[in-house]
């Protein structure tokens, strides 16, 4: 009767234990393995850890971002697993299924889901730095800083005037927490990829620099938007180059007044007394007045070859152009888009 007693009690113990033990599981595999990301099914977000980061202020974020469905969890296995110790910043995608083990090793392996960058229509280092700063981590004032370094026009070979040749208007795939200095050796790499030997082999062609070629494309891509002509106005400044006439070109002005809101390019502007004024100066201006799309620098290398010598914008604002060999009739379609813009009131 006795042991009868002592093994149901022992049974009863061992039970216990077992209840125990399963609870303990599944608890766990509640607060560590199972889904445990506040996010809808099928759906993901980018959380962001930026450099110099803590855990605390990594944990705040993600309690900030209202992501963690047990974060009290998450934090003991972060603990364990010794991510506090070693936070890396980056962009991470996380999703619906991700279990509190999943996020921690994400986070600790810096696995990071890339950006794509793409800028073009830009005008000015500032504009750039503006640019890149929404898409990656560095700021504009870090960017502008290193657009500006003397030092790394040294390092890289090319003069600030000159520094828009680097950068090629693109989509580009980053890592979001990438400095500003890795954004110029990067840019630089592309730099050296997009002159390749067929490119070269056109430069040598039509005997231009790297520097000149980019300069060129920098004034097409502010005449004209409509790459199906791009080549036939590199045509109109090749043909005015070879025979010493200055290219007169309205962007430069834009550029040399530093007035990018200006619409309508009148005689008092062509007074500035600048290197950048194509209408007082002949040949190329020193630099590029904008950062020029690959059809633009591609419309340079590989330009129509025609005999027209002007080109004014066509009155019905297509954003096309009428072309002209002699001047009476490059007047007359300047005329008409003179009108037009009366017309509209345009000043």
């Amino acid at each position: 009767m006795l042991i009868t007693k002592r093994l149901k009690i022992t049974l009863i113990i061992i039970l216990a234990l077992i209840i125990t033990g399963i609870s303990i599981i599944i608890v766990g595999y509640k607060l560590f393995l199972a889904p445990a990301m506040l996010i809808p099914e099928g759906e993901f977000v980018h959380i962001y850890i930026r450099t110099g980061w803590n855990f605390n202020e990594t944990m705040q974020m993600l309690e900030e971002e209202k992501l963690l469905r047990h974060p009290k969890a998450f934090k003991k296995l972060a603990d364990f697993k010794k991510y506090n110790q070693r936070i890396r910043p980056g962009r991470y995608k996380v999703t619906h299924g991700m279990s509190n083990k999943d996020l921690v090793a994400l986070l600790r392996s810096g696995n990071q889901d890339p950006v794509n960058v793409v800028f073009n229509n830009i005008r000015t280092p500032q504009q750039l730095a503006g640019r890149i700063a929404k898409q990656l981590e560095a700021d504009s004032v870090s960017l502008v800083s290193a657009f500006l370094n003397s030092s790394n026009h040294e390092k890289y070979g090319i003069p600030e005037h000159q520094l828009a040749m680097m950068f090629i208007p693109n989509t580009y795939e980053f890592f979001w927490n990438t400095t500003a200095e890795g954004f110029m050796e990067r840019m630089h790499k592309e730099y050296e990829a997009f002159w390749n030997s067929h490119r070269l082999e056109r430069l040598k062609a039509i005997n231009f620099s790297k520097a000149a070629a980019v300069t060129l494309a920098s004034i097409i891509e502010m005449e004209t938007r409509m790459h199906d002509e791009k080549t036939k106005i590199a045509g109109v400044y090749m043909n005015r180059l070879r025979i010493g006439m200055r290219l007169q070109a309205d962007p430069t002005l834009v550029f040399a007044h530093g007035d990018f809101t200006m619409r309508r390019v009148l005689n008092r502007h062509k007074q500035i007394d600048s290197p950048y004024n194509t209408y007082r100066y002949a040949g190329l201006p020193p630099g590029p007045i904008s950062y020029p799309s690959i059809s633009s620098i591609d419309a340079v290398l590989n330009y129509e070859t025609h005999d027209y010598l002007y080109f004014a914008a066509r009155d019905d604002f297509s954003g096309y152009h009428s072309f002209a060999r002699t001047y009476q009739q490059h007047l007359v379609n300047a005329r008409k888009y003179h009108r037009a813009l009366n017309e509209r009131n345009i000043r």
